[in-house]
């Protein structure tokens, strides 16, 4: 096609050339109402320059978004028709003396295609202005011949996906005023296009600064200009006015004297991180009226340069690194609009005197650390149309003033710490309201329901209450956001009036004690989000709820609900499916094909996994954990993905073996197998599977030796085998590094013998140092996060541990036939919070190295051979909670202080050589030990009540910090745990700090 194109454009140049040189001696220069001929040559021009583009409304998709109306873009060619005057075509400005082509404006014109060098558009000499902005010419390069426009003032070709480097002929086009090779972005359009499409060259800016001699307007916002020395900026002309270069890749320096230009008055430096910008100094004068310098390197203090930027009207120094208090200098700034202070390291109180500044319509001061309250200003800043202030640390209430604003359209006080009620709000011309994240409590005022333009509105994460009624809604038919979510509302809806929120793309109504779904949902074509979890909406799926964003919705939760029925899934782009804690039952369905995250564990589906699974190749997380699941794992599905993350399906049904075949490259990071029966050996490809991290295989019929050719892996942070018919010595296989980031490990209940396998131990370094793995805990997709956990036995009781790799390190053996001495290199993992060697075959002492493990919260040593005393190194274990030593051979006295004074007769039964407390048996004085210092530091006082105060009093009994979630079946446990039936019990002797 492009080939067909290129020819017939040949063609036709080459017969409007020979035409024209026909006809050029018939030309006149007089106005008349007959055009002269050679004009008539112009208007055909024109008539092929159309015929060589396409028309597509998609090729102007940037344009509607930054023009803001969906209706200006239009095709302007449609209008060129060769029986009409070409002066009256759409974007066509003829001379009103010559009748020449002087103007072609076809931005926004839906134009597809190239513009090759033989283009007729090159014949329209006479053009002074020139717009081609906003079309799509399809990564083609810019022609030198757009440097052979003579009289041309005017040129822009913004983005209109040109690409390669901006021809040095540019330059020629000696009377430019105005030139815009600037490129926007626009998320979701043109993403398949190179960041950068355009690229300026060193020796191309200079000849542009050469011979741009009355140039006013330069925007070269979006071009490539990393190889360009800043320097040389310096040496455009005098006459500029204009000059934007932001997200250009800039680096190096530009000197303070950009701003001494005598006209300048927009300078947007911007997005340009490498590029260090050297403040005016207080003295100077400058022009400037929009200064832009977010996200770039400030030399010089901006407190004195506000000194001599007073006729500012805009300033942006977002995004870079300033720190100190807000500059008190900015009163200066009398005739400012905007003020872009955001994503800094600002501190102390926001300063009253921005009162002062009476112009002022949008103040951002978002992502600082100002703190203290919102000042109130009585009668300043009337003209706030947006105010900005999250994710500081301010506190008490919102002052009136705020809502008081008259033509305030975006509020934003989100993620603070802002408390008491919210007033009812004046000003109707809102449109934006978010206030998560704060403790803002009572409820909502009546007048945001009257609020008819708002398109975004964001409670969550407050302290609201009351009831809602859903048709309170009915007015705000702007709405586009709605999140109420976690509150203490009560979403009502019984009147069940019928109107439909047709504009709403976002609906987030978690935990709002909503008992069915939303009526205004009926008709929401264009829904792309929706989270309706945690809620008590109860039976099956209306049906009406399939058509709801069935080509547009992209996230969807429902979980934590009590939903029943068989599943189905028309929604075809959905990329969310977070369906687990319901009722759900039935066959496994297949998700849509673009499906990413796809959760519907804990439920009550039956059958087996379907192979056509294998088609979803965009899957990342499949969670199908606690159903009834049942037959063999499809042999596909630990290679149908390269994108594949999670698999879990633990307690499930599944029998047969995993699939031998596991390929390179397997992305896998979390393996969950828990509590399935599925038999026979391991495949050795799992560790084709590099990234892996969690490894949990625990609780089914896995039989063979222990797989030390895992001990490699270099990201394996989980190893579960317990509860299996595993065998033999565990050994390694001489690797140089031995699971080098392993935190947990549980071989319990299996069949291993040998001597304790020292040679791990000695080589786990993660948990002989104390690292925080909190970057690498979770996925996070969407809204959500997909937390690791695994299921580990502690005193005979499931506990599933959730974001295991955050806080979590642990060592079970127990139940095995490990036998020998319990090595002193045990002492050297100094992060470990739980260890389990009970129910073996281990002689010899206790080693004393254990008082080292200071982080220990739990220690099993019951059911062996152990001889000897009671270390008293283990008093220095402080934060010890669980202490089981029965069942051996122990002699001696009992330690005395701290933790210890806390443990009862059950953690030492069995062992007739102790005495002391809490023993009935006394100790005679002479075969007493001295009691040591930190038994006399101890103190007394400690009750017999295990403290359950979260994680800031240890890590397994922390019911409040939301890291445990203990699933038994039996809530009974946690009422035994507190009672001590199960498990000893003991108290803090101090808290450990919170995080």
């Amino acid at each position: 096609m492009r080939s067909f194109l290129g020819s017939y454009q040949f063609v036709s140049f080459l017969f409007f050339y020979l035409y024209s040189q026909a006809y050029i001696s018939s030309c006149f220069t007089t106005s008349s109402i007959q055009r002269p001929t050679w004009s008539h040559n112009e208007g055909q021009a024109l008539l092929l320059f159309k015929q060589t583009l396409f028309i597509d409304h998609t090729a102007s998709l940037l344009c509607n978004s930054n023009y803001g109306s969906p209706t200006y873009s239009f095709p302007k060619t449609d209008s060129w028709k060769e029986d009409s005057d070409f002066c009256l075509w759409d974007g066509v400005t003829c001379d009103g003396v010559t009748g020449h082509v002087i103007g072609l404006d076809l931005s926004c014109s839906w134009l597809y295609g190239t513009i090759p060098s033989n283009s007729t558009l090159f014949l329209l000499q006479h053009l002074k202005r020139l717009n081609l902005a906003f079309n799509n010419f399809g990564q083609s390069k810019i022609s030198a011949r757009f440097g052979q426009f003579p009289n041309l003032t005017h040129l822009n070709l913004s983005s209109s996906f040109f690409s390669g480097q901006v021809p040095s002929e540019i330059s020629h086009l000696s009377k430019l005023v105005s030139l815009d090779l600037s490129r926007f972005s626009l998320p979701g359009v043109g993403e398949q296009e190179p960041f950068h499409a355009l690229k300026l060259e060193t020796t191309t800016l200079k000849r542009l600064a050469q011979n741009f001699s009355e140039v006013e307007e330069l925007f070269l916002a979006g071009i490539d200009m990393c190889s360009v020395d800043p320097v040389h900026l310096v040496n455009l002309s005098s006459s500029l006015t204009s000059l934007s270069l932001d997200d250009c890749g800039l680096n190096g320096t530009i000197s303070d004297i950009i701003f001494q230009f005598p006209n300048l008055k927009l300078l947007k430096l911007g997005n340009n991180p490498d590029l260090l910008v050297y403040l005016p100094k207080s003295n100077g004068t400058s022009t400037l009226e929009v200064l832009d310098l977010k996200q770039t390197i400030l030399v010089g203090e901006l407190s004195d340069s506000i000194r001599s930027l007073k006729s500012l009207k805009s300033l942006n120094v977002a995004s870079c690194d300033l720190n100190g208090s807000i500059p008190a200098s900015l009163v200066n700034l009398s005739q400012i609009v905007v003020l872009e202070l955001s994503d800094n390291k600002f501190s102390g109180w926001i300063p009253a005197s921005l009162a002062n500044l009476t112009q002022l319509q949008h103040l951002d001061l978002s992502y600082n650390e100002l703190e203290g309250t919102i000042p109130h200003y009585a009668n300043g800043l009337s003209k706030l149309v947006t105010l900005f202030l999250p994710s500081n640390l301010l506190n008490g209430t919102i002052p009136p003033w705020v809502f008081k604003l008259p033509s305030l359209q975006s509020l934003s006080l989100a993620n603070n710490r802002l408390n008491g009620h919210i007033s009812e709000f004046q000003s109707k011309s809102l449109s934006i309201i978010y206030l998560k994240k704060n403790m803002l409590q009572g409820h909502i005022p009546s007048s945001i329901f009257q609020l008819v333009n708002l398109t975004v509105l964001d409670l969550s994460l407050n302290n609201f209450s009351g009831i809602v009624e859903l048709d309170m809604f009915s007015q705000l038919q702007n709405l586009e956001s709605l999140d109420l979510s976690l509150n203490s509302l009560s979403l009502s809806s019984e009147n069940h009036v019928n109107y439909t929120l047709t504009n709403l793309q976002s609906l987030s109504l978690s935990s709002c004690n909503l008992s069915e779904f939303p009526n205004f949902l009926r008709g929401s074509k264009g829904l792309k989000f929706l989270d309706l979890s945690k809620n008590r909406i109860q039976g099956q799926i209306p049906k009406w709820m399939w058509n709801v964003g069935k080509e547009s919705l992209l996230h969807l939760y429902l979980d934590h609900n009590f939903l029943t029925g068989h599943l189905q899934f028309p929604w075809r782009n959905v990329v969310i499916l977070y369906l687990q804690s319901n009722l759900f039952q039935g066959v496994l369905p297949i998700p849509p094909v673009r499906t990413s995250f796809f959760s519907i564990a804990n439920n009550d589906m039956t059958g087996e996994i379907p192979s056509l699974i294998c088609t979803v190749s965009s899957l990342k997380i499949i969670d199908v954990s606690h159903n009834n699941l049942s037959g063999k794992i499809p042999s596909c599905l630990l290679n149908f993905s390269k994108n594949l993350l999670v698999l879990d399906l633990r307690a499930n049904n599944f029998h047969g073996t995993i699939p031998k075949s596991i390929v390179e490259p397997c992305s896998l990071e979390n393996l969950n197998f828990h509590g399935n029966q599925m038999e026979g050996l391991l495949p050795r490809s799992l560790a084709n599977c590099r990234n892996l991290k969690v490894l949990d295989l625990g609780k089914n019929k896995f039989t063979g030796t222990f797989p030390n050719w895992l001990e490699t892996l270099p990201m394996l942070q989980v190893l579960v085998l317990s509860s299996n018919k595993f065998h033999g010595v565990v050994n390694n296989s001489r690797a140089r590094l031995l699971f080098p980031k392993l935190r947990v490990l549980d071989l319990a209940n299996n069949d291993f013998v040998g001597p304790f396998p020292a040679c791990y131990i000695e080589n786990l370094k993660a948990m002989a140092n104390h690292t925080d793995s909190r970057s690498s805990s979770k996925y996070v997709e969407g809204s959500r996060s997909y937390d690791y956990s695994v299921v580990l036995t502690i005193k005979g009781q499931e506990v599933e541990l959730v974001k295991v790799l955050t806080i979590f390190t642990s060592i079970d053996l127990s139940n095995n036939y490990f036998q020998g001495v319990i090595p002193e290199v045990i002492g050297k993992l100094n992060s470990l919070i739980g260890l389990n060697l009970s129910h073996n075959n281990f002689f010899g002492h206790i080693p004393p190295s254990i008082g080292n493990l200071t982080n220990l919260e739990w220690l099993d040593l019951s059911s062996n051979k152990l001889i000897g005393k009671i270390p008293w190194e283990l008093v220095n274990l402080t934060f010890l909670v669980i202490l089981n030593l029965s069942k051996n051979q122990l002699v001696g006295s009992i330690p005395q202080g701290k933790q210890f004074n806390t443990f009862e007769n059950s953690s030492y039964e069995g062992n007739v050589g102790l005495c002391g407390f809490p023993l009935s048996k006394a100790c005679n004085e002479i075969g007493m030990q001295k009691p040591t210092k930190a038994m006399k530091e101890s103190g007394i006082g400690f009750g017999w009540k295990v403290v359950l105060m979260g994680y800031g009093c240890g890590l397994i009994f922390g019911l409040t910090g939301g890291y445990l979630v203990f699933q038994t079946g039996k809530p009974k446990w946690i009422i035994n745990l507190v009672e001590g039936k199960q498990l000893q019990k003991g108290k803090r002797s101090r808290k450990k700090k919170c995080l």
